[in-house]
């Protein structure tokens, strides 16, 4: 899969990829966590790895802070910093299950977790406070800030979305058309609203404005789907991923293929196949010139064979991501 505008990162993990995410701030800076028990932080554009941080137990999530700190969470339940000046490792906090997703906010400059504990909760780093526990009765599977926006996907295919600047009550709870468990949940760069996935190959649009004239643009479509031997075969959609500046997005499904969406438009962009196994995460830069692949398997088919873990970079063009508007 190496090709004039795709290459494979040097030392990827050896075990399943749970999460890749970029620097905000530096467009070269890409952070991933594995179940191999690491964290591993990557120049993208030497394809190097810078360093590698060894755990106790699976890592499923992580996020870039700010001042060179990073944060993630796992299967051990805690919530860890690491100052990447120092190589010194703090914990935050910690929950009573596996922590599923965790978000830094330059706003508040506080941490967000959730967890298969059924709550949410708000750390000051700086000072390993707790500050806010939010009682879900849901299973986090899912979460992404932007602004001052947190969105989380929970079980029974519920949403909630925060103003950061008031944790007590979300600011909006939703349902979500989607029918099946939520794999993924994506802030729209706009602000306008929202996307998440599911496990039954969809897609789900949402707008925040509860005007009846806003709410009829909301939708949801199939996507990473396939005919074989004249029967449908749905793939879970494991990773969703907005173009910065165009807000089209990329999806990424156990059929190891990424689409590229204008979600406005309910156009496909881009298809991209070759993959040797699933796409279990996708993150765009801060730029959107990069789109950062985990090729990986999910074992959301049991044991099985399956290719060596691979993380792909791809460049990304104009063409790739701009909408195409037909007038």
């Amino acid at each position: 899969m190496n090709t004039g505008n795709q290459y494979e990162l040097r030392d990827p993990p050896i075990d399943g990829i749970t999460q890749v995410c970029f620097n905000p701030r530096v467009r070269e800076l890409l952070l991933v966590s594995s179940w191999d028990r690491s964290v591993r932080l990557y120049n993208v554009e030497t394809n190097e790895l810078l360093q590698k941080f060894d755990t106790d137990a699976a890592v499923l999530c992580c996020c870039f802070g700010e001042d060179n700190v990073i944060y993630f969470g796992g299967l051990d339940h805690r919530v860890i910093s690491i100052d990447l000046n120092t190589q010194q490792r703090t914990k935050i906090g910690s929950h009573k299950l596996p922590v599923t997703s965790i978000c830094y906010s330059p706003l508040t400059r506080k941490v967000y977790t959730g967890s298969w504990d059924k709550t949410l909760r708000v750390w000051n780093p700086k000072t390993q406070i707790q500050e806010f526990r939010i009682d879900l009765n849901q299973k986090v599977y899912s979460m992404d800030i932007s602004g001052n926006k947190l969105a989380v996907a929970m079980s029974s295919s519920k949403t909630n979305i925060y103003d950061i600047g008031d944790m007590s009550k979300p600011w909006q709870e939703r349902e979500t058309t989607l029918r099946y468990m939520l794999k993924c949940i994506r802030l729209m760069p706009n602000g306008q609203g929202y996307a998440c996935s599911s496990i039954e190959g969809r897609v789900a649009i949402e707008y925040f404005d509860m005007s009846n004239e806003i709410q009829d643009k909301k939708y949801a479509f199939k996507s990473h789907r396939s005919t074989i031997q004249d029967t449908e075969v749905v793939y879970p959609v494991n990773t969703l991923s907005f173009h910065p500046r165009y807000g089209t997005f990329a999806s990424g499904g156990s059929d190891a293929v990424i689409n590229i969406w204008d979600g406005v438009h309910r156009k496909r962009l881009k298809h991209i196949t070759g993959y040797p196994d699933e796409i279990a995460s996708l993150a765009f830069n801060n730029d959107g010139s990069l789109l950062a692949i985990a090729s990986s398997y999910t074992f959301d088919e049991g044991s099985r064979d399956h290719a060596p873990d691979t993380i792909y970079i791809r460049r990304i063009m104009d063409s790739d991501v701009a909408p195409r508007i037909v007038t």
